[in-house]
């Protein structure tokens, strides 16, 4: 796991906020079931010095929205 220098002020997935972003070169697991510190996690794939790459966007539960159906959406979505 690394953590990019040049990583964007917000997520390029979904635009928003996040707490923390990580960079995966190989195999990972993701299980955030009763995570008391993320609610959502985002993954951009990358293309670092020719090496795919894996970026996790960590969002926390204030950073998301959870709605009726239960989906998760960033907490400014409504200001669009």
């Amino acid at each position: 796991m690394h953590v990019p220098d040049d990583a964007p002020a917000r997520c390029p997935v979904c635009d928003a906020e996040y707490d923390s972003v990580s960079e995966h070169d190989a195999g990972l697991l993701v299980n955030l079931l009763d995570n008391e510190r993320y609610r959502r996690v985002c993954f951009d794939p990358v293309l670092v010095d020719g090496e795919a790459r894996v970026r996790f966007y960590h969002h926390t539960h204030g950073q998301t929205t959870l709605t009726d159906s239960g989906e998760t959406t960033p907490v400014d979505a409504h200001l669009e």
